[in-house]
């Protein structure tokens, strides 16, 4: 088994989640850290057994020994960061939101073609048991076809203008923060919508802390989706067949649960530890052992879908982030 030094650029709590599930992998070197904090840096290499620390992300990317770079900075530097990476030849996975809008994703995969370097989107549901057997039942028909689905990831978040919920200046809101996951399972699931509907509520800082979506298909299909900071919710996705219903939640080892006429059943596909980022991580490595540039599952295409789906929502809410082009409230 060929083994793999991993780099994680941008040492916030999503990279500790993150280097928590990389340590149960085989084949993943726990190698490089690199912050504008060199003390940053350091400390969280020694909490997680990483082998150096670095005070500048351009002095860990011309670290030779570097094979993948997972980037854990905030939305706004996605771009950036992932230029810089693939320039330095590193193969890339770069945390949702992939950028601020379609113009920048479609530079950070022109990058990656130009480079012929590794880049993928570190969607982790997408690769989980759970979510592979909706997508299962979707294609088998054994519930009859797909009719509407319902997803919902929202939390109480504490009203702070200067943090990664609220600052604009970070790609702060419910849309690219979380919301990115409710539209994430439409779109895998019924795909791209024909028309969209979208209403929110704008904190003092003008980010959107509450959003609800509806996507309309001319086949008669829904999806009803809603994020936001203003509350506590249990966060399911349900799947509406002709036939029955499939819930699950985003809580790695939750049952999926089937309700038909025949009653109700419960299945347990995850049986992992930790949060179900080593999904992503194990098939980054996969892919760069075929000698592949993007993942077959998780491929540039579906990210610029991704991507220029939050734009069009972003549209309909008068959302704009300072100081990133694309989306503006001319338009």
């Amino acid at each position: 088994m060929k083994k793999y030094n991993w780099a994680i650029l941008g040492c916030g709590w999503i990279a500790e989640i993150f280097a928590g599930d990389l340590k149960t992998l085989d084949n993943a070197v726990l190698y490089a850290t690199g912050s504008r904090d060199i003390k940053k840096a350091e400390k969280f290499a020694d909490q997680f057994g990483f082998q150096k620390a670095y005070g500048s992300y351009e002095a860990m990317l011309q670290d030779e020994n570097v094979d993948i770079v997972y980037i854990a900075t905030p939305h706004t530097f996605h771009c950036e960061h992932t230029l810089l990476s693939l320039q330095h030849k590193k193969a890339v996975l770069c945390e949702k939101a992939f950028a601020i809008n379609t113009t920048e994703v479609e530079k950070m995969i022109a990058a990656s073609k130009a480079n012929n370097t590794f880049l993928m989107e570190a969607f982790w549901i997408r690769l989980v048991p759970t979510f592979k057997k909706v997508l299962n039942i979707i294609e088998s028909k054994e519930l009859g076809e797909l009719k509407v689905v319902q997803s919902d990831f929202m939390f109480h978040g504490a009203y702070n203008p200067e943090s990664r919920l609220y600052n604009l200046d970070l790609g702060g809101g419910a849309l690219l923060d979380i919301g990115i996951y409710p539209v994430f399972t439409a779109l895998q699931t019924l795909g791209v919508p024909d028309n969209i509907i979208a209403n929110a509520i704008k904190s003092p800082t003008g980010s959107d802390e509450y959003i609800d979506i509806v996507f309309e298909y001319e086949n008669q299909k829904r999806a009803y989706l809603r994020a936001g900071f203003t509350c506590d919710a249990p966060n399911y996705s349900v799947f509406h067949f002709e036939k029955g219903t499939v819930q699950i939640s985003r809580e790695m080892n939750c049952p999926i649960i089937i309700k038909t006429e025949d009653g109700i059943q419960e299945l347990r596909e995850n049986d992992g530890e930790g949060y179900g980022y080593y999904f992503e991580a194990a098939h980054v490595m996969e892919c760069l052992d075929k000698g592949v540039i993007e993942s077959p599952i998780l491929s540039n295409e579906f990210s610029v879908e991704l991507i220029s789906t939050l734009d069009k929502i972003r549209k309909k809410i008068d959302l704009t982030y300072p100081n990133h082009d694309g989306v503006s409230r001319s338009n």
